[in-house]
């Protein structure tokens, strides 16, 4: 069924269910986003374009949204019953095909208020190979995957196919995904951008386009990608900006891409959220060491962030040796390697997930109720993300932030950027004080390895060979044979992956 809704900016545009709009203003230029006023911005952030046309209330319930019966149907399926605040704000008017700037800390459900909408509004066509009709631009391959697993059982109850687009990974078996055609494309800005270059991706249908933690990428340095991206896709499309936090570099996306958009925001930072607890312990250079190694080793699962892959890699070694079972995860391993450490962090099977801030975002993993700093984050926004790995969709958790004296004005200045005020405790290793904060104990010291599962590779049924066998290579496949199926993983060795 076609929905139109009519609206006023400066001239009136007619948005249509497959993602397009008519365009207002000169063809082919994007029009800036109006409306700013003179509303005081939060520290670091820009203020809010003001929207001109009145938004679309929010609603109670996903059965109050004009979706596919399919989606409501694996909503229930999925245990997703009640919308959270920024999905039954922003979902109305996405749906409705308003372009809409949402800010809402990770945890708070931008995933399915995003990937709702595109998947409803995308329903019912189908993709010319090489040729998506909607994208989501996420800046890593972590969050790339988890919006993917988020959105797959959706994506196949409306029959729609999914495309993940993340470097590390094979770039032609993603080329085969695009030329056999994928409606929804899931990427990052340096990989998609190469894919374009080899001519396997062409974003000229793309009517709905995704930035999902629009601030990191700019703060990675992705603006030029992203913005080379943005103006290649179909330039009355719809646009759905989110993100935790809204900062100046931001700006520049908002006024150049969202037209009059529908703006929320929601928990503008872990400060506001009731169920976390915040926490600067003061420790002693000389003790910071055994502090950490005790907080380890305390029972259930912890995400522990240092400034560095070595420093992360020496901890990794340091706890494994101590009787902790410790896993890196950094930038410098592979993406095979990554999957399988968060798979290993969430079963259980690794309790201490030691990382640089690749993990700040885009992992969501179910009942972790502490995030400890081990090196304090470089800046506010840094320290909302870390933090924002625990207290997710209502669950409690701590964030505990190890800082020694030279650090503690750096630390209280960034506390005050962030709108946070922690509970500061000296501690030092072995005290009643730290065990009562972090469940900290002493490891057992004997050493553990962690092993990687071993993937056996499917037997191939035996034929009768007729005639001379052909020649084959070190691996032995047939010269000059194809590769078929899903390329089996190496068996390797690996401490802490």
């Amino acid at each position: 069924m076609d929905r139109t809704r009519t609206t006023r900016t400066r001239t009136t545009r007619t948005y249509d269910r497959f993602g397009g709009r008519a365009a207002a203003g000169r063809s082919g230029v994007p029009r800036r986003s109006g409306g700013y006023g003179n509303r005081q911005a939060a520290q670091g952030e820009f203020a809010l374009p003001k929207t001109v046309t009145p938004a679309l209330p929010a609603v109670a319930s996903f059965a109050d949204l004009v979706m596919p019966a399919p989606l409501l149907t694996t909503l229930g399926q999925e245990g997703v019953t009640v919308p959270f605040p920024i999905q039954a704000a922003t979902l109305p008017n996405s749906l409705a095909g308003r372009d809409v700037l949402g800010r809402g800390r990770t945890g708070s459900g931008k995933t399915l208020a995003f990937g709702l909408a595109v998947l409803a509004r995308t329903a019912g066509r189908r993709a010319e190979p090489r040729r998506p009709l909607a994208l989501v631009l996420v800046p890593t391959r972590e969050l790339a995957q988890q919006v993917t697993d988020a959105l797959a059982p959706y994506a196949r109850s409306v029959r729609l196919r999914l495309a993940t687009v993340v470097g590390g990974m094979s770039i032609g078996r993603q080329a085969g995904a695009l030329r056999a055609g994928a409606e929804v494309v899931v990427a990052t800005p340096g990989r998609l951008k190469d894919l374009i270059d080899r001519g396997d991706c062409l974003l000229a249908d793309v009517g709905i386009t995704v930035l999902d933690e629009a601030d990191q990428m700019t703060d990675m340095g992705f603006m030029p990608q992203v913005t080379a991206l943005l103006d290649q896709v179909r330039p009355e499309g719809q646009r759905l900006l989110f993100s935790a936090t809204l900062d100046r570099n931001v700006d520049l996306l908002v006024r150049r891409y969202l037209t009059d958009p529908v703006v929320h925001s929601v928990d503008p930072s872990a400060g506001a959220v009731t169920t976390m607890e915040h926490h600067v312990l003061h420790v002693h250079d000389a003790d910071k060491h055994r502090t950490t190694t005790e907080i380890a080793a305390r029972d259930g699962r912890v995400i522990m962030f240092l400034d560095t892959k070595h420093a992360v890699d020496r901890l990794t070694e340091h706890l494994l040796n101590s009787g902790v079972r410790a896993a890196a995860l950094h930038g410098g391993r592979s993406q095979p390697q990554r999957t399988r450490t968060l798979a290993q962090f969430k079963d259980g099977h690794v309790t201490v997930l030691v990382a640089t801030n690749v993990a700040a975002r885009g992992i969501h993993v179910d009942s972790l109720d502490l995030v400890v700093n081990v090196d304090p984050p470089s800046d506010h926004k840094d320290y909302l993300h870390r933090g924002g790995r625990t207290a997710r969709a209502g669950e409690s958790g701590s964030v505990v932030t190890l800082v020694t004296p030279g650090q503690r004005r750096g630390m209280s200045r960034l506390m005050a950027s962030a709108g946070i005020t922690p509970r500061i405790t000296p501690v030092r290793s072995g005290e009643t004080e730290l065990r009562r904060i972090t469940g900290a104990q002493a490891p057992s010291g004997v050493p553990v390895v962690i092993t990687s599962p071993v993937v056996e590779r499917p037997r191939r049924a035996s034929s009768p060979s007729r005639g001379r066998r052909r020649r084959t290579t070190g691996q032995g496949r047939p010269v000059g044979a194809g590769v078929r199926g899903r390329a089996q993983p190496r068996p390797g060795k690996e401490t802490a992956a």
